[in-house]
């Protein structure tokens, strides 16, 4: 049997002979497996552990065999394979730069939070590859401001900025308290992944699902969902010195939220960002996300390479 499972995508990639080697994220035991390599219709795998690192092999090449692994340290791994998360940090960088992020109030710091995040969330098969649409909304800014960022990082594009609402029980101008409780009224912070769309009393709107435990993990049950309001504006800022308030939801303006929710319905990442140092989540792994990154770009240049790179057995 082998050691290790690959997500649906990358398994059937191990189905494909392929000359040139290319790298695969897979799973053990719930935990992340960061540099397979597909050659020959052998696969190899391995995951960081505190000084050692764990390789293991499944041969499913037309020979057949049987899994091994072992153990070694990690500094007798070969360079190439570390993950290198100088090499991830200046990726967060030049991102942040060719989206012109600093113009608009974005700190680099929690973009790399969210980036980080959202590298995580597609390793472990949250969030399909097809979807590079990420969303950001900083409540350490007072509701006033612009404070939801949504990009496109496959085009390259920042296809919003705009108000959002946080819950009347986090605050007034400024969202000070978060809460995952029912009937709090409060925002929660953290990683969610966008949902279906449907019809409820504030018209159409995105449900969605919290990804941390013991911060955001009962939106669902709590009905915070991604919507329009007519509090989320520049008149009702001119009004009150801020924007209104929702029961936990981030609320945007009410002529945006149909483009919005076009843009990031169905299994998109968002991160909401706070106050304070009390937030916690495992999908902050920085060397995670930097192995992840590292590996599903040497895919994509291997699958854009030339079709004779590839053939069934």
């Amino acid at each position: 049997m082998p050691m290790f499972a690959c997500n649906e995508k990358y398994f059937m990639m191990g189905r494909i002979k392929m000359k040139r080697k290319s790298k695969v994220t897979c799973y053990l035991g719930g935990m992340l497996l960061l540099g397979g390599i597909i050659s020959a219709g052998a696969i190899s795998a391995w995951t960081v552990a505190p000084g050692s690192i764990t390789i293991n092999v499944d041969s499913v090449g037309s020979s057949g065999g049987s899994a091994a692994s072992h153990r070694r340290p990690v500094d007798e791994i070969p360079g190439e394979t570390k993950i290198n998360t100088v090499s991830y940090a200046q990726r967060v960088k030049e991102f942040y730069g060719e989206f012109s992020l600093a113009k608009t109030g974005l700190d680099i710091s929690v973009f790399r939070q969210a980036l980080t995040g959202f590298y995580n969330l597609k390793a472990m098969g949250r969030v399909p590859e097809g979807k590079q649409v990420l969303s950001i909304v900083d409540f350490t800014k007072p509701s006033r401001e612009k404070r939801l960022w949504i990009i496109d990082l496959e085009e390259k594009r920042l296809l919003y900025h705009t108000l959002v609402a946080h819950g009347k029980g986090s605050g007034g101008a400024i969202a000070t308290r978060f809460s995952n409780t029912t009937s709090s009224h409060q925002s929660s912070l953290g990683f969610y992944v966008t949902g279906e769309v449907y019809r409820g009393k504030h018209g159409r709107s995105l449900r969605l699902d919290g990804m941390d435990p013991g911060f955001n993990c009962n939106a669902r049950d709590r009905a915070i969902v991604l919507h329009g309001a007519s509090y989320v504006s520049q008149s009702f800022i001119q009004r009150a010195g801020r924007l209104g308030r929702s029961f936990g939801c981030p609320a945007v303006p009410e002529a945006l939220s149909d483009g919005i929710i076009d843009h990031i319905k169905g299994k998109t990442v968002l991160f909401i960002h706070g106050p304070g140092d009390r937030y916690r989540s495992a999908y902050l792994d920085t060397a995670a996300a930097a192995g992840y990154s590292r590996l599903a770009g040497k895919i994509a240049v291997a699958f854009s390479s030339s079709s004779t790179s590839l053939s069934r057995p």
